[in-house]
């Protein structure tokens, strides 16, 4: 047997494939879907992931899983260096059915890196090295709950997306069910039983998607936290650490520091 055709036969055994490619701010990448399930991890910069179960923000330390055949379209807040694995459906079982965020240790993305490096080279012994270590930590990532589940009800559909325009709006329930047709009782209602959350909590997480993307600029925490509608620093850094587990700064230095010149890989 030839040495391509041998690599060939081995390449199409791989339960993985992986792509590393770099955006610049604002790119958007209109819906699709494939028939792979695909990890999607931002070795740094900031993600807007939107599917049918919600819109799913990815920063560096974090990594979104999407199943086989879930239509997806993605925004890129600043410049964004993505790097995506992409699992056959046997693999893809493993990791479920359903969008989830998982954490990236310090293992998970070193080895995520290493095998999109090794994909790029052709390098079919590293590949099956690290492959059944990669899904093991895939499988044993923590998963992480944040996310901004989108509504089907047109009533409650209105009230989102008035949030989602203009995340520093400070109107109560009360104020924004005068433009929605329904009562506020009725809206509170809706968010529990379509979104799994309460008003206020879906509105934190809208203002902090908006915070991540401000924070990847390099924007101040001062502005970060008007423009997500809080009146002081330390009440949006309460916030951000009851959801996130670190304060902005920290966060950041986390972020900043732990890639190195492997984000390039």
């Amino acid at each position: 047997m030839s040495r391509f055709r041998h690599y060939a036969r081995r390449v199409s055994s791989w339960p993985m494939t992986a792509l590393a490619k770099d955006y610049p701010r604002g790119c958007h990448i209109p819906k699709h879907r494939h028939r792979r399930g695909q990890l999607i991890y931002a070795a740094s910069g900031v993600m807007q992931v939107t599917t049918r179960e919600g819109i799913w923000i990815v920063p560096p330390q974090r990594s979104l899983w999407v199943p086989i055949g879930m239509s997806h379209e993605i925004h890129m807040e600043g410049q964004v260096a993505v790097r995506m694995l992409y699992l056959d459906r046997e693999t893809s079982a493993l990791l479920g059915t359903h969008c989830r965020v998982l954490a990236v240790s310090n293992l998970l993305r070193e080895l995520i890196l290493a095998t999109v490096q090794a994909h790029g080279e052709k390098n079919a012994e590293h590949m099956e090295v690290m492959a059944p270590l990669l899904l093991h930590e895939l499988q044993e990532a923590d998963e992480t709950a944040f996310h901004i589940p989108v509504p089907s009800d047109p009533r409650l559909k209105k009230v989102c997306q008035r949030l989602l325009d203009e995340t520093s709006r400070v109107e109560s329930l009360e104020q924004l069910a005068q433009h929605a047709g329904a009562s506020s009782r009725t809206l509170a209602r809706l968010f529990e039983s379509e979104l799994n959350m309460s008003f206020v909590r879906w509105r934190q997480h809208v203002r902090l998607a908006r915070a991540l993307s401000q924070m990847s600029l390099g924007h101040p925490i001062k502005i970060v936290a008007r423009d997500a509608g809080y009146a002081s620093s330390s009440a949006f850094c309460s916030m951000f650490h009851r959801i996130m587990g670190a304060t902005p700064t920290d966060y950041l230095s986390q972020s900043a520091g732990s890639f190195g010149t492997r984000s390039g890989s």
